[in-house]
């Protein structure tokens, strides 16, 4: 029996999503992963026995450790976007287990948003197809650092090394064109467990790491922006009859320590820290993606959606905003629609001026004279808030350059943007 293990909170935390085409073997690779890790509670372990018994499967269907709505249980697909959390000696993990269908392209998307890496899989017995290519794209286009392509089912090609070498092949060509800094192929069975958390004795050609090996050191310390500072101020803490008064969010980029000078935005006051403290500890400084107070010398004017910067460094501060945007709703987007855009801890009324183009994310090529954007679409288009936002181009830091679009009547999500 596997039992679940716990360990220090403070060590280091890795995001990764999983994506793929349907039944490459997501949620049955990290099931095994749980498992080969001993990360399965007694209980829950004898829960999925069962349900696998009830199905007539010979052996436990550890996928269903993650398909946990109904439907997907019935239909063997994941739908939702399943996240699991998970701890070894030396990370914890976050995973967001992600849809395979073409449909669900916008769960992909929401789960992607915040990883550290993209694990995606290919059935080694199909190779790279359309739904890979564009899952691909969109790890590429979400800035997610790291890649890592597993070549799942490597059981049912006989362990095959020229059927990998074919797959990496093609793979190199595709990749070429796309911004990916760091990318890594490794062969696997999720479900006999090859190179999963240990190495494969059928794969002694494969040099490389496990998989656990790989998610335990890949590098992510350079991934958050250290240089620009930014604080998004989400709560102004001051509690009645009391002098007190700091400032909660989440750091965005850059490092703030006791003593540093600061601007506020929009007022371009300059004060400077006096203490940062989390769950009240004191710190000496913060970085990202640390939540914490921050408590100001000077007593400012500032609410929800205010930043504290560098006086010498600061965000754009604009209107007119370009953007490149994955469309969630089944309701076409169309030019002069209005919606909230909530950027940061902002929230602002703001109009789509104009539809540039389309990404054919199939080709990568652009789609000229477009007139709407129906669901799980691309596209690049313009637009224009009620009030300035302070941002960064994407590419530079994903928390200040990341936005999303929610209806006015509904409150409904239906769209994500990048701004470029």
């Amino acid at each position: 029996m596997q039992q679940a293990k716990h360990h220090d909170s403070k060590t280091e935390l890795l995001r990764f999503t999983t994506a793929g085409s349907v039944d490459d073997g997501k949620s049955t690779l990290i099931g095994r992963l749980l498992f080969d890790c001993g990360l399965i509670p007694d209980d829950q372990y004898e829960s999925i026995k069962l349900a696998s018994e009830r199905k007539g499967e010979a052996e436990v269907n550890l996928a269903l450790l993650t398909d946990g709505l109904r439907a997907e249980r019935e239909q063997c697909i994941t739908i939702d976007v399943a996240y699991r959390y998970f701890a070894t000696k030396n990370r914890r993990f976050i995973i967001a287990d992600t849809p395979g269908h073409i449909q669900y392209t916008r769960n992909m998307v929401t789960g992607a948003s915040t990883a550290n890496l993209a694990l995606v899989l290919v059935d080694a017995r199909k190779g790279i197809i359309e739904q890979t290519r564009r899952h691909i794209f969109i790890a590429s286009l979400l800035k997610i650092p790291h890649l890592l392509l597993c070549v799942n089912k490597m059981d049912l090609v006989a362990y095959n090394k020229e059927v990998f070498e074919a797959i990496k092949s093609e793979f190199s060509i595709f990749s070429a064109k796309l911004e990916i800094s760091d990318i890594q192929l490794i062969p696997v069975s999720a479900l006999r467990g090859d190179n999963i958390v240990t190495k494969s004795e059928n794969m002694p050609w494969y040099k490389g790491p496990s998989l656990l090996y790989i998610l335990e050191n890949v590098h992510i310390g350079s991934d958050y922006n250290l240089i620009d500072c930014r604080f998004p101020v989400q709560y102004v803490i001051r509690p009645y009859n009391s002098d007190y008064r700091a400032y909660a969010g989440m750091v965005a980029a850059g490092i703030f320590k006791s003593g540093d000078k600061v601007m506020h935005l929009p007022s371009k006051l300059i004060t400077s820290v006096s203490s940062i403290e989390i769950a009240n500890e004191a710190l000496t400084e913060a970085c990202p993606p640390m939540s914490v107070c921050i408590q100001l010398k000077d007593h400012i004017d500032i609410s929800r959606g205010d930043m504290l910067v560098r006086e010498n460094n600061s965000p754009t501060v604009s209107s007119q905003l370009e953007v490149m945007v994955c469309w969630f709703s089944d309701k076409p987007l169309t030019e002069k629609n209005r919606f909230i855009l909530k950027h940061t801890t902002r929230e602002v009324k703001v109009v789509v001026e104009e539809i540039r183009y389309k990404i054919d994310i199939n080709t990568l090529h652009r789609i000229e004279n477009t007139c709407q954007l129906t669901l799980n679409e691309f596209a690049r288009i313009s637009i224009r808030t009620s009030q300035p936002l302070f941002f960064d181009k994407y590419k530079l830091n994903r928390a200040t350059g990341s936005l999303i679009f929610i209806d006015e009547k509904t409150f409904e999500t239906v769209g994500a943007g990048m701004i470029l």
